[in-house]
């Protein structure tokens, strides 16, 4: 009996473990399609690299190798994807920080609504952006959050 009860243990440990590592790829496979596609010219077109998701990147002097800051036109997101795009670096909206002193803005040339308007955009699940001066955001994204459902 005593022999027993140590295999039993051991198959009820094998059984766990399989069990355990069928969810892996289920999860795997759901991570798979949070991504976002980033291209230099518009229409999708030139240069251009893939992020997975979830993912923050404060700048993008250095995004696989190469220097993407003010070098986007267009992006593809996937299908389980959330991208928010930045005008500055670390996800920061200078420019409406500046409302509060109207005489700066004035000196700089800029109005009051030109600082109230938010400096991200916020691109939802598929969305396929051919151009992003449709935005008026053409070359001007510093910064960027991948978010995942």
């Amino acid at each position: 009996m005593n022999s027993i009860n140590p295999v039993f243990r051991a198959i009820k440990k094998f059984f766990l473990l399989s069990v355990l590592l069928s969810f892996i790829p289920a999860v795997y496979a759901k991570d798979r399609d949070c991504w976002v596609e980033f291209f230099q010219g518009s229409q999708y077109s030139g240069d251009h690299f893939r992020l997975d998701g979830p993912a923050q990147l404060a700048n993008l002097h250095n995004v696989q190798g190469r220097n993407w800051e003010l070098d986007i036109d267009s992006l593809k997101v996937g299908p389980k994807a959330r991208v928010t795009v930045f005008e500055n670096t670390n996800f920061k909206l200078t420019l409406k920080e500046m409302e509060k002193y109207p005489e700066l803005l004035r000196s700089l040339g800029l109005t009051e609504k030109d600082a109230m308007e938010d400096k991200e955009l916020i691109f939802r699940a598929n969305a396929k952006i051919h151009d992003l001066s449709d935005f008026n955001f053409r070359k001007k994204i510093r910064s960027l959050k991948i978010d995942c459902k």
